[in-house]
């Protein structure tokens, strides 16, 4: 097994950024590679529930940063995106194993398959709620870490209000909003890394020992 791989290396050496350097901007290129790159993350059958709205103007910036509860992070990068799950996101599948299949990556009978499981599976609201903030967060951690390749900081926030920012920014109904996701350069060297629980606390081999649940 590697060790010296470099995603390893970024793995570890990623820390969130709470201080960004706001005479540093992105142009609208370099946002763009940053989805691309998230868009390579797993998602259930690939339906690819995450959306991005790259916000980078001050003014909306501003806005956003007050749905956060005044959190400066989301002022200051050059850009904050606010990270949505698609809740109706089963309605794009068909489509989405057409493609796959026209170009062969997914065999016909396989196709068919998806489709009809993924229907049953996402008939439940909550499940497909579940999964569109799971598969929406595998893209914001994959955008992590890309954005740690390019030399960029980041930093996630869950602190904000999920209702005045979908007004605020025009959201339609069927997207959740999972986090903001605040993108640039940083204003100094990189913050400690905050310290981790040992693995032996969140570590289980086999099955889950009752006695961990005091913990």
């Amino acid at each position: 097994m590697r060790e010296n791989h470099p995603i390893l290396e970024l793995i570890h050496r990623r820390t969130s950024t709470e201080s960004f350097d706001p005479s540093r901007g992105l142009d609208d290129d370099e946002i763009c590679r940053l989805v691309f790159d998230a868009t390579r993350a797993p998602s259930s059958f690939n339906i690819q529930h995450w959306r991005f709205v790259a916000v980078r103007r001050s003014e909306d910036k501003q806005r956003l940063c007050d749905a956060a509860y005044g959190q400066t992070q989301v002022r200051d990068a050059a850009v904050t995106f606010i990270v949505l799950g698609d809740v109706r996101g089963i309605e794009k599948l068909p489509s989405i194993v057409e493609t796959a299949q026209a170009r062969g990556a997914l065999p016909e009978g396989k196709a068919a398959a998806w489709v009809q499981m993924a229907d049953r599976i996402y008939a439940d609201a909550g499940a497909a709620r579940d999964e569109a903030i799971r598969s929406a967060s595998l893209a914001a951690m994959t955008m992590m870490l890309a954005a740690e390749a390019r030399g960029l900081a980041s930093g996630a926030l869950s602190g904000f209000d999920p209702a005045r920012v979908k007004r605020d920014f025009g959201i339609a109904e069927r997207y959740v909003p999972v986090m903001l996701l605040a993108v640039g350069y940083p204003a100094g060297p990189p913050q400690p890394r905050m310290p981790r629980l040992d693995l032996a606390e969140v570590l289980a081999f086999d099955r889950w020992d009752r006695r961990r649940s005091r913990r």
